[in-house]
């Protein structure tokens, strides 16, 4: 009986709409963070892998080279989100201009993309590219920390737990759902779309 109920009050979240409100917010800057670690390398190899008659780019820069800096940025940085969050006492105006910076990194990274697919020197084009897609990683681990101190402050102690759990584990999928996007509009020629896609969804997030 008492494990019965205990299981009752952790359900409850389900019929709480700051629940689905925190899910989706959270799936934005976590599911993001893990789903551009997973994509990252492969996005590097097929905007500058190629010239535009479909020849190799002999200039091209490594992506094993340097993708594994985005992971390990974004990741250090996620401590920073939380520490802000204590120093301005809010977890939600972090987030919100974490978010700001997200939608404009996007849609940078989307331009560059669409520039270097166009150029004969696509290399030319790194430098904004990558450092826009460090933008994105930043923020993301950003909001990421200030997001996962927000539950905390909205939730009772009961329910703080389940929710963090339940966030979590539905903001894992970013890291099939991104690379998928992202692999579907590469095979039909317009990675840029999918940038455009997740700037939407940044939109949608910021208005929450």
């Amino acid at each position: 009986g008492e494990i019965k109920e205990s299981l009752n009050r952790q359900f409850s979240i389900f019929n709480n709409k700051h629940n689905w409100i925190m899910t989706i917010i959270y799936t934005m800057t976590f599911g993001s963070f893990i789903g551009f670690s997973a994509a990252f390398p492969k996005l590097i190899s097929d905007v500058f892998g190629s010239l535009p008659d479909g020849a190799i780019n002999p200039n091209a820069p490594n992506p094993y080279a340097w993708a594994f800096l985005g992971p390990m940025v974004g990741a250090l940085i996620r401590p920073v989100g939380g520490w802000l969050s204590d120093k301005i006492n809010s977890g939600s105006k972090v987030t919100q201009w974490a978010t700001v910076a997200q939608i404009a990194a996007a849609l940078g990274v989307a331009f560059f993309v669409i520039k270097a697919r166009e150029a004969a020197t696509p290399e030319m084009y790194w430098w904004p590219f990558f450092i826009l897609f460090m933008i994105l990683f930043i923020t993301t681990g950003i909001g990421n920390g200030s997001t996962f101190r927000s539950i905390p402050y909205i939730f009772s102690k009961e329910l703080a737990g389940p929710v963090l759990g339940w966030t979590s584990a539905i903001a894992a999928y970013g890291a099939f759902i991104i690379p998928k996007v992202f692999g579907q509009q590469i095979k039909a020629g317009h990675p840029e779309y999918a940038l455009y896609g997740f700037a939407i969804y940044y939109v949608v997030c910021l208005a929450l």
